[in-house]
């Protein structure tokens, strides 16, 4: 089940957004499972970072103590891979270019949002971080093979210097080995 962090300074908004966000579907009667936990105050819901692991996070963009921009800063470098996106009703150009360079958020969403919208990018974003996270395994495994395979790279270069001509096989056209007695 994705944990989800939803931090706007409105209540009406986060009960808002965890009703949409929990909604069955209108097409097959189905609604998502998240473990969705939501604060008033970004301060406490940064506090709640450092116990908790968040699969995502939505924060408005204007809040009276610490913005969005400046929340989601300090909260990328708590959860690098956790999923940013901002929500705001004001469109300020600048503060979302920032948003996008420094905080690197997958998504910027407006104030009314369409729930459909809403749902589908939760659901896309959590996807994409899936495929982040195995990438990540992938690429971990793949380091350590190059790693492995350097080692006994090493290993045979150090016994042919040894002793030339150890390290080759003469293969027949069996696929038998072929013994060369000089």
């Amino acid at each position: 089940m994705a944990r989800i962090l939803l931090v706007d300074d409105e209540a009406n908004i986060l009960s808002s957004l965890k009703r949409t966000l929990n909604a069955k579907d209108e097409f097959d009667g189905t609604s998502a499972a998240y473990d969705i936990h939501t604060f008033t105050d970004p301060r406490a819901a940064l506090l709640a970072s450092e116990t908790k692991a968040f699969d995502l996070v939505i924060s408005d963009y204007r809040m009276p103590d610490l913005d969005g921009v400046a929340f989601l800063t300090d909260f990328r470098y708590r959860q690098p891979d956790c999923i940013r996106i901002i929500l705001s009703g004001m469109t300020d150009l600048a503060g979302l270019v920032l948003a996008i360079n420094e905080v690197e958020i997958y998504r910027f969403l407006s104030k009314p949002w369409n729930d459909f919208e809403l749902r589908s990018t939760v659901a896309g974003a959590l996807r994409f971080q899936k495929v982040c996270i195995e990438n990540q395994k992938l690429a971990d495994e793949l380091r350590l093979i190059r790693s492995q395979t350097q080692s006994k790279d090493t290993e045979l270069k150090r016994l042919e210097d040894a002793m030339p001509g150890i390290t080759r096989v003469n293969w027949g056209p069996d696929g038998s080995v072929l013994i060369n007695d000089k």
